[in-house]
């Protein structure tokens, strides 16, 4: 399965050059805890880093600066790890652990955002076919028992 079949395509960006008091306004707004910071390249919208709530209250809330005052490119990270649309799900939950990441943008072979994966959507994926697993279990056993039970001579 494709990162690109999972990924959230509602995702959250905004313009290096905003204020962090926008950007977390943003982020209350939309109810997430990050957003990607974009710059547009002929006609696309490019991710160049990423923003979270845990970097706004490390270096801005917890300096005592003023979230009006800060720019979104004065704290983003500097260091963006992506994926791919078309990388395989656990080749990018690799890369996540490998990189120390809970979220990358996602996007296709020109670089353009189409959207954001998080730990938790791939958390999800995993739960749903760990369920699945379980549930073929049982009925393999219910099958067993109904055919034994059906074959002469058995106890």
């Amino acid at each position: 399965m494709s990162i690109g079949e999972i990924c959230s395509r509602d995702v959250v960006y905004i313009e290096k050059n905003e204020s962090i008091f926008k950007a977390a306004q943003l982020m209350r707004q939309c109810h997430v805890g990050d957003v990607v910071i974009t710059e547009v390249r002929e006609g696309k919208l490019i991710p160049i880093a990423m923003l979270t709530d845990r970097d706004i209250v490390i270096e801005v809330l917890a300096e005592g600066l003023e979230p009006k005052e800060v720019l979104v490119k004065d704290i983003m990270s500097q260091f963006l790890v992506t994926a791919n649309e078309n990388e395989d799900l656990f080749d990018v939950l690799h890369k996540m652990c490998n990189k120390g990441v809970r979220r990358l943008p996602v996007v296709n072979e020109t670089e353009e955002l189409l959207g954001i994966a998080t730990v938790d959507d791939i958390i999800d994926v995993i739960a749903e076919q760990l369920t699945n697993v379980a549930k073929l279990i049982s009925r393999e056993q219910r099958r067993e028992h109904i055919f034994r039970d059906q074959q002469p001579g058995q106890v």
